[in-house]
């Protein structure tokens, strides 16, 4: 029997002066790439084969819409709201030097005006069987994802084998891991 598999391609985003400057960025802080963030994607591209994928899901974030152009220029481009970052409420865009000698940020409670964080887990565990099931319904094999660190590390932890803490599955900007899964898969999850 032969098993059609699909593939895709989780990255995180380019590098933004906020990621620079060592601050605290979520989906509250709509930053674009910067100059340095630009650069590394157009190295990383050069040096390393991207896949031609047709399909590039893509947070509704700048940062992560200009990754997308910059690294599949000829691909569908589809905004998922649900594949944006949490947002960190008061503690967003701060320097992360200062919030780490704030009490209320190391208790990691719920800042005010920040996403609930069992709702951003809800929103992001669920993203990646989606995707993979929207690829089985349309038959894209192979389509990338651009998104953020915080979604990409509960998507892995959550899903893929061998299981690691979500911490442990961080990736530096503008990479990510390649995914492949067939239909037999998905029904077991």
């Amino acid at each position: 029997m032969f098993l059609k598999y699909y593939k895709l391609h989780l990255i995180r985003h380019g590098l933004t002066q906020g990621n620079l400057d060592g601050r605290y960025i979520g989906s509250g802080t709509d930053l674009p790439l910067c100059a340095e963030g630009r650069a590394q994607l157009e190295e990383l591209k050069a040096k390393f084969q991207y896949p031609d994928v047709p399909l590039v899901f893509c947070s509704p974030m700048l940062r992560a819409q200009q990754t997308a152009e910059v690294l599949f220029p000829n691909a569908k481009l589809t905004i998922l709201q649900d594949l944006r970052e949490m947002n960190f409420g008061k503690f967003e865009n701060r320097p992360i030097t200062e919030l780490v000698k704030d009490p209320e940020f190391a208790s990691r409670t719920n800042p005010d005006g920040a996403e609930d964080r069992k709702a951003f887990y809800d929103r992001t565990n669920v993203m990646l069987m989606k995707l993979f099931e929207y690829q089985l319904r349309t038959h894209t094999e192979e389509a990338a994802c651009i998104t953020h660190g915080g979604v990409i590390m509960n998507m892995m932890a959550n899903h893929v084998l061998p299981q690691h803490k979500p911490e442990e599955w961080m990736t530096d900007p503008g990479c990510g891991y390649s995914l492949r899964l067939d239909a037999e898969m998905l029904m077991r999850d």
